[in-house]
């Protein structure tokens, strides 16, 4: 027969890498049939074994068995052996392939249950219906299988592992480790994250202090928990594990099965979106957060992310000085405004570039951060003022209760390895002393346990003090400064992150636009509980900046000059209570460099004038100058003064009034009863005695 002349192919495989470990008898059944091929007359028989640990669900992943379609293909096998139909192919894709090429080639099938030509219609009738038998068995199993596992889910008593922080009870419950170090590890990691509100500061964290983190590794079908370097994936599974809330969820991924160069290709673990899940059950387990808090976290790390196309985020907070950063958005096109920092990262401007990067235009709006970020820091102050008492009587409460998480943390660890060393000893006391190939490698893990001991032992040493309990004047301080909040908020020491996490809890976002007309910025807030708040903004003009020295101070020293001399004018300023742009006192040169920057002649006593001084009044009275000071009072004598302090001034024309003159000849025949008395003028001797 020419089939015996072709060599006889023996086709082995099992479905997963579970079953190559431990179904040795079905595999070694399979090698067998290479032994029958030799007693049914082939002396020529390949074994193809290359797909075990391969399912045939999925075509086109298996080398061993597009190997056997290429031999077929080319005349090469006079027969192909195996031990069942499911072992060639689950889908009649795959055995369809196979059954027209041994048809074409005149190759034949063996299986269990005989021999087949693919060439007689009755057997490959048979074939046919096989395939179509082994394709629906394997759905069979599968539909079954993932109906059950849907059905225990639903329950929410459907584990598989369950994260570091919890286990499993012989019973099948879900329960947090009982092991307090773990607990304190696991929440650890949320505690930072409520303080800084980002991944990264958390990482940065335990980086620095060297805080490590719990990990569950799989040895040998064992769970063990081991203490490792805190990484970004391993924070982020954490922080992003509904579990830890209390909720069971299932579904949280799934298989997606894509073609990639021709060939089909499954795509496993992509993330689904919450409210995708099949099952999500909260208040189910015990909870190391509330699902709330949960909650708040993934929107949190969600707008933490970096802006992609269509979908922009606010990002995380930052120490940087811009307080708006990821909350304006333009009123004219929609898009967010950027941020740019220039004088070495003091000067906040925000533009809005959308418009120029996407499509090459120009920019929408741009202006300077400075203003607005005050504004909108006044508005959050106001909201926040009436809780700052109650959060302060929060804050002191955590001052109390909430340990450093440093000292605890080695606290613990230190524990743990007191029990190691103890238990490496007990188990060298346990061992005969001539046995030393024994006894040696116990001694050596006593040693590295005393030694991890002792290393702890000398890093809590070396930590400082606790700081002492608050005293009850911590608790009043802590208030007053509740009370006066403005006072927290512009203190340079004041963490610039925590300001910007208090205005996203309030704020959702802020419309900006720049009316054409107006040097001024209009700000439409939108805070998180649905209530609007319209503001308006005054920008800088040309020239001026946050140092500049107001116009109102500028037109009183253009008034001054006129009068005075500079050093007069810095004392008539400072009487004032007037400050420079920098917020400082006058002085004679800081008047002299302020009239230079506004061109502002100074003081010229030899220029003439059309006024004269009171000390210049009273010389042509031939009267005192508190004679004339008193005139002036009582309105006898008119005069002007550009702002208290400054001198008065007086009209030539106004000394030669008849009133005036009364006046002084009063004065002179000493009847100052004939005088009229100013309203806040009181007599020390009464009038009769006069």
């Amino acid at each position: 027969m020419t089939h015996l002349q072709r060599r006889a192919v023996v086709y082995v495989r099992q479905s997963t890498l579970e079953q190559v470990r431990h179904h040795h008898e079905r595999r070694q059944q399979q090698y067998e049939l290479a032994e029958q091929a030799r007693a049914m007359g082939w002396h020529e028989v390949e074994v193809m074994d290359e797909d075990l640990g391969h399912s045939s669900a999925t075509p086109g992943t298996r080398d061993g068995f597009q190997r056997l379609v290429g031999a077929v293909g080319l005349r090469e096998v006079g027969a192909v052996f195996s031990l069942e139909v499911s072992r060639l192919a689950r889908n009649n894709r795959d055995w369809s392939q196979l059954v027209d090429l041994c048809a074409l080639t005149d190759t034949l099938i063996v299986d269990f249950d005989g021999v087949y030509n693919a060439q007689l219609l009755t057997d490959r009738m048979v074939l046919g219906l096989k395939g179509t038998m082994s394709e629906f068995e394997l759905g069979l199993f599968r539909q079954r299988s993932q109906e059950a596992l849907r059905h225990k889910a639903a329950k929410g008593e459907l584990f598989f592992t369950v994260p570091v922080g919890y286990v499993l009870t012989p019973d099948g419950r879900c329960e947090q480790d009982p092991d307090q170090r773990i607990r304190q590890g696991v929440a650890t990691v949320f505690e930072r994250f409520a303080q800084t509100g980002s991944v990264r500061q958390v990482l940065i964290g335990f980086r620095q202090e060297g805080l490590s983190l719990p990990a569950v590794r799989y040895q040998q079908g064992a769970r063990h928990v081991i203490w490792r370097e805190a990484t970004y994936g391993a924070l982020r599974r954490i922080l992003g594990n509904p579990l830890y809330a209390g909720a069971y969820a299932y579904g949280q991924r799934h298989t997606v099965t894509e073609v990639v160069g021709g060939r089909a290709q499954r795509r496993h673990g992509r993330t689904r979106p919450q409210e995708e899940w099949p099952v999500l059950l909260p208040n189910r387990l015990p909870a190391y957060i509330p699902w709330e808090t949960y909650q708040r976290n993934q929107r949190l790390i969600r707008e933490n992310a970096k802006s992609v196309i269509g979908e922009p985020t606010r990002g995380a907070a930052q120490s940087g000085q811009a307080l708006l950063t990821g909350l304006l958005r333009c009123r004219r096109c929609g898009r967010q405004l950027q941020v740019h920092y220039g004088g070495s990262g003091r000067v906040v401007r925000y533009h809005c570039v959308g418009e120029r990067v996407m499509h090459g235009g120009p920019s929408c709006i741009a202006f300077g951060g400075l203003r607005v970020d005050q504004a909108v820091a006044a508005e959050v102050l106001r909201a926040v003022e009436p809780v700052a008492l109650q959060a302060a009587l929060q804050a002191w409460e955590e001052m109390q209760t909430q340990p450093e998480a440093r000292r605890t943390a080695l606290e613990l660890s230190i524990q743990q390895a007191r029990y190691e060393a103890e238990r490496a000893q007990r188990q060298f006391d346990r061992v005969e002393p001539e046995n030393r190939l024994v006894a040696n490698e116990l001694e050596r893990r006593w040693n590295a346990a005393l030694q991890e001991r002792r290393r702890l032992e000398a890093e809590l040493a070396q930590l400082p003090p606790p700081p002492p309990a608050p005293s009850a004047a911590d608790r009043a301080a802590l208030l007053a400064l509740a009370q006066d909040l403005p006072a927290v908020w512009h203190d340079p020491h004041t963490d610039m992150r925590q300001k910007k996490q208090l205005v996203r809890i309030l704020i959702q976002e802020i419309m900006v636009d720049l009316p054409a007309d107006q040097p001024v910025v209009d700000l439409v807030i939108h805070w998180v509980g649905g209530t609007h708040t319209e503001l308006r903004v005054r920008r800088y003009r040309t020239g001026e900046h946050r140092y500049t020295t107001d116009r109102e101070v500028t037109e009183v020293v253009r008034a001054l000059a006129q009068m005075v001399p500079d050093r007069v004018a810095a004392n008539i300023l400072n009487r004032l209570t007037l400050r420079t742009g920098h917020d400082n006192t006058w002085t004679q040169t800081r008047v002299r460099s302020c009239r230079d920057a506004h061109h502002i002649p100074g003081f010229d006593p030899a220029k003439p004038r059309d006024w004269v001084t009171m000390e210049e009044a009273a010389t042509r009275l031939q009267v005192s100058p508190m004679t004339v000071h008193r005139l002036i009072k009582i309105g006898v004598l008119p005069a002007r003064q550009v702002v208290p302090y400054a001198p008065w001034t007086i009209m030539p024309a106004d000394l030669e009034r008849d009133a005036v003159r009364a006046a002084v000849q009063a004065v002179r025949r000493r009847c100052p009863r004939s005088l009229p008395r100013h309203a806040t003028e009181q007599m020390l001797v009464p009038e009769d005695m006069l």
